[in-house]
């Protein structure tokens, strides 16, 4: 537990996650706060206008700048502020003054991602690699930040078990997103990779165990499910929970597409082999990032057969946790 300061009555520092309520965005700050050892109070906050239009360069008047039909941004403050997203830069910067004595913040503000603004307005900016951002008070992580854990994946695991257990080993996860700003996933992506994933069942002996996102979309999983339907797999339905970390808990190895840093991100958390399924488009930061996950041997591009390999799983939320506790006993000192 971070106990740099004097806790709060339930014997942690007191932490807030802000964000505009994007439930990816809302992860990444949940689960560093969670590495911490804290149980922070979630603010989903809403922007007036003209801050909503202008964030994060408009800075006056921040105390007018939040909307009164989402969580308020009022005292008591908290020790630890966590946020991410254009429109949480005005809270933190908000908070940040609120609270300063001496020159000196008492509340100690971390931004996630590229808050655009000069770094030194916050004290600790964490930002990935790929984004080519570096400073005296930015950390650079290789993957996105989440809520992984052993524990969860376990828990997961356990759950998911007996829906799969009568399928052929090895269970290969294979996580499909879909289209976004820069990748596509269209029926004319979808039937190829439908006949590369069932020529590999064969020729693996082993089993698909497959989940869609909310991108992926409709057309293309008719085609999956189709091309599928005769070999060993079990395909998510979309009913009850998404068994997408009881996937990655049971997996020998998993097939990942790489329109979403977040799912390669996660995937890399296992130490099992992820192997990218490249989608047509990208751009350089995508680019950028998968190449650097390569270099650092932790994935391989998926060429339609199963590869075996070692290296230490992805860590970046527990790197970044031990870098706030360091720099919050240094800034209480």
């Amino acid at each position: 537990m971070l106990n740099t300061s004097t806790p709060n009555s339930n014997g942690q520092l007191s932490c807030w996650v802000v964000t505009d309520g994007k439930a990816g965005m809302e992860n990444q700050c949940l689960g560093l706060a969670e590495a911490l050892g804290l149980t922070p109070i979630v603010k989903r906050i809403k922007l007036r206008s003209p801050w909503k239009q202008l964030s994060p360069f408009l800075r006056h008047g921040l105390r007018w700048a939040f909307s009164p039909d989402a969580d308020p941004v009022n005292p008591p403050w908290p020790d630890l502020l966590i946020a991410t997203g254009r429109h949480s830069v005005p809270a933190s910067l908000y908070v940040r003054r609120a609270t300063m004595e001496k020159g000196r913040s008492k509340t100690f503000t971390v931004q996630l991602q590229n808050p655009v603004i000069n770094t030194s307005r916050f004290d600790l900016v964490v930002v990935p690699r790929h984004d080519g951002m570096t400073g005296p008070n930015v950390v650079t992580t290789r993957g996105a930040l989440h809520r992984v854990t052993s524990d969860m994946l376990r828990r997961e695991a356990e759950k998911l078990a007996p829906k799969i257990a009568h399928l052929p080993r090895p269970w290969i996860a294979v996580l499909i997103g879909g289209s976004n700003a820069v990748y596509q996933l269209t029926p004319c992506e979808m039937v190829p990779l439908t006949v590369q994933l069932a020529a590999l069942a064969k020729t693996s002996g082993g089993s698909l165990i497959v989940t869609p996102s909310r991108r992926t979309g409709e057309a293309n999983m008719v085609i999956l499910e189709a091309g599928l339907h005769e070999m060993p797999s079990w395909i998510w339905n979309g009913e009850g929970d998404n068994p997408y970390y009881g996937m990655l808990g049971l997996a020998d190895t998993i097939l990942v597409t790489g329109d979403s840093v977040n799912m390669v991100s996660e995937a890399c958390t296992t130490g099992k082999p992820v192997h990218v399924i490249d989608l047509a488009g990208g751009s350089d930061k995508f680019r950028r990032f998968h190449q650097s996950l390569r270099d650092d041997g932790l994935t391989r591009p998926f060429t339609g057969k199963l590869e075996q390999w070692d290296y230490e799983p992805l860590n970046d939320v527990g790197m970044v946790a031990d870098r706030i506790k360091e720099m919050v006993k240094a800034k209480k000192s």
